[in-house]
């Protein structure tokens, strides 16, 4: 069958002026002047997408705060190893972030900036002579502030805020752990076990170390039975801390708590399978809001926490 070219001639048209549109001059992006203000800046972004979102979200933290409703963090070890925790620990000081949620690898960097003021080895290097992950201090010390505070009736997160607290280590004040305990703030400890270097250690007790993390669980659940107009942010961790989450908030739905109406953010690199599920979409699908913040921690996170302060002036 031969075609010939669409006669177009009869296609209707309307005033473009009467559509509905998306994106307006008002919400461009001002250029920054030297000397302004952080304030300025943030309200010279577009309002659009991301810029958008991250304005919605320090909104959102700003909001809990002045409400006297939790801002739960929970996150990997990377934000540590990438040098966010003085801000963490700021906003802790500050009342903006009420609880604290991590894995097992967080504990293990907190415990080094501390006590040696570095961390991070080259796991590569150290892989192949098979002495990656066996600095004797930070496998003894850890494992037995586990074994010890859980003998005291313990979580995993009271257990090394309380050890570091009462130790001598030069930075012990850049502690996220240690500073939870010093403010009574709930932090906890979610481990995989095997996923950490300290389970390679022979102080390594698998009883004391499965105890603490699930009482950890418990206090994290009774955490999240209370985030009703709060904020949750999960920053950085792409498997253990979505999962814990998703859980602790059933356990709490499941001995009736109100817990609908709140917000769920994710900042990652990447937008991965289980946070963008357990949660933004799943934790929020009949009420409550949730944002997906995408970049480098060590941008977005100080970018936000900026916001953040400046809101509650």
């Amino acid at each position: 069958m031969k075609y010939r070219e669409i006669d177009v001639s009869g296609i209707r048209t309307y005033p473009a002026k009467d559509r509905l549109s998306k994106v307006s001059a008002d919400l461009a992006a001002g250029p920054h002047v030297k000397g302004r203000s952080f304030a300025e800046f943030v309200g010279n972004l577009p309002g659009f997408l991301a810029a958008k979102d991250i304005k919605a979200v320090a909104s959102a933290v700003v909001a809990a705060h002045r409400n006297k409703r939790p801002v739960i963090l929970g996150m990997g070890a990377h934000p540590i190893k990438v040098g966010l925790s003085p801000l963490i620990i700021d906003l802790m000081r500050k009342g903006v972030i009420t609880a604290f949620a991590s894995n097992g690898a967080s504990i293990i960097h907190d415990f080094e900036m501390a006590f040696m003021s570095c961390t991070s080895e080259d796991v590569a290097k150290e892989l192949g002579t098979g002495d990656f992950g066996m600095g004797i201090e930070t496998g003894q010390m850890v494992n037995r502030a586990i074994t010890e505070g859980v003998r005291k009736g313990q979580g995993i997160g009271r257990a090394i805020g309380e050890f570091i607290s009462s130790s001598d280590f030069q930075d012990k004040d850049k502690s996220i752990f240690s500073e939870a305990f010093r403010l009574d703030l709930p932090a906890t400890v979610h481990v995989a076990v095997g996923s950490d270097i300290i389970h390679m250690h022979p102080e390594a007790d698998g009883a004391a170390i499965g105890e603490g993390s699930l009482r950890d669980f418990r206090l994290l659940a009774a955490v999240i039975a209370d985030l009703e107009g709060g904020v949750y942010i999960n920053l950085g961790s792409a498997v253990i801390l979505p999962e814990v989450f998703l859980k602790a908030l059933n356990v709490a739905r499941n001995l009736g708590h109100k817990v609908k109406d709140f917000t769920t953010v994710n900042m990652d690199f990447i937008q991965h399978y289980r946070p963008g599920q357990n949660v933004l979409k799943r934790p929020t699908m009949n009420k409550g809001q949730s944002f997906a913040i995408t970049g480098h921690h060590e941008i977005m996170f100080p970018l936000l926490a900026a916001m953040v302060i400046e809101g509650l002036q």
